[in-house]
């Protein structure tokens, strides 16, 4: 597995995958009609670093790492992470996480907080818990779930 900062030339994979896991519609808050600027702006754009994984030569996940929020809160890092169907069950997202910690490290934050886990993401909570983090709160029905309808979302965190 190879992780490296994501180039222009990633954009077109990065963003495929951003569409496949919106229109899942379980794990993450943005949807299916996200506009790709507003993707890109999020995942690529600075203040954001992106990073995409390789497995097996090929495009298997990626993550970014920003501020969560800007001036008094932007020591607090953010990130998000999406993995490629084909290649989940394989400890990428806990390897991208434990990427991801490092590079706010580099960059200068303090911690990192994820702001919307869906509480019935179960692989995402027992990874990021295995990377460090608490649930620090609960969003009682906050997440628009596909199938299951309201569910819960978790604000995990950990210090850096």
């Amino acid at each position: 597995m190879i992780l490296r900062e994501a180039t222009e030339a990633d954009w077109p994979a990065v963003w495929h995958l951003f569409q496949s896991v919106t229109a899942s519609g379980d794990a993450f808050a943005y949807d299916e009609s996200t506009p790709e600027a507003v993707a890109r702006k999020l995942w690529l754009d600075p203040p954001a670093v992106c990073v995409v994984c390789e497995d097996e030569s090929r495009f298997a996940g990626t993550y970014y790492v920003r501020p969560n929020y800007p001036g008094r809160g932007g020591h607090v890092a953010n990130a998000g992470y999406m993995v490629a169907p084909e290649s989940r069950g394989r400890g990428l997202a806990v390897a991208m996480c434990e990427h991801s910690l490092e590079t706010a490290r580099r960059l200068g934050f303090t911690a990192m907080q994820f702001n919307f886990v869906v509480g019935t993401n179960a692989a995402a909570v027992r990874a990021w818990e295995r990377c460090g983090f608490a649930t620090v709160g609960r969003l009682p029905l906050a997440f628009k779930h596909k199938e299951l309808g309201f569910v819960d979302a978790l604000v995990m965190f950990r210090a850096l």
